[in-house]
């Protein structure tokens, strides 16, 4: 059976909440082209390597989080995407998070602290008390994913279907499990460490069976 990841703050360790599909006022429009809101740290002298972590926030505190971390010389990447809500004065065009509730830092370990500080940081995740690091070619997949502009929004974490892999594109090498809808190939990829899903566009072209 799989380990559950703990969500770490300096004192307690609680599992993740069960993940939801996010709720939408309304049906979303075709997704604009998601984009990253990223900025680049501060010089930094650290003594051990510098590797991304993903920060529990509070409920849409994502974005003011993400700020603080800048604030502070922290790299920080926080994954948006575009989608329009029906509000009492019309419709409007908004950017959210592609993986609600967490924003990603990039610091050594011993720093954590000035992370767990941060207004709206819940917890770091990992396992057994200790923070986890995501993959660096898991972050800067993504990355180059939006700044290629591909069509990605939110899906409930999936970890069984079709594998596939995408063997061209911003994406190629990565696997996720194949979906089909209304005559559209898109593949879900997923953060395992936050449970956590996305749909992306792809070329059917450009998919081949895993494993």
């Amino acid at each position: 059976m799989s380990q559950r990841p703990d969500e770490v703050t300096g004192r307690s360790y609680t599992q993740i909440p069960a993940v939801s599909q996010p709720h939408l006022l309304c049906a979303p429009a075709p997704a604009a082209a998601a984009r990253p809101w990223h900025e680049e740290p501060m010089a930094q002298s650290g003594k051990t390597r510098m590797r991304w972590y993903a920060a529990y926030t509070r409920s849409r505190h994502e974005k003011t989080v993400a700020h603080q971390l800048v604030s502070k010389g922290i790299e920080t990447f926080l994954p948006l995407y575009e989608t329009v809500r029906r509000w009492k004065n019309g419709d409007h065009r908004v950017e959210l998070p592609l993986f609600p509730g967490y924003a990603f830092a990039r610091f050594v370990l011993d720093d954590r602290l000035a992370v767990l500080k941060v207004p709206g940081v819940v917890r770091l995740v990992g396992f057994n008390g200790t923070p986890a690091p995501l993959e660096d070619a898991e972050v800067e997949g993504l990355r180059k994913m939006l700044a290629a502009g591909v069509k990605a929004v939110p899906h409930p974490y999936l970890t069984e279907g079709r594998r596939v892999r995408i063997t061209g594109g911003p994406l190629a090498g990565r696997e996720g499990i194949l979906v089909r809808r209304k005559g559209a190939v898109r593949v879900v990829l997923s953060i395992d460490l936050i449970q956590r899903s996305v749909l992306v566009d792809v070329d059917a072209s450009e998919l081949e069976p895993a494993g």
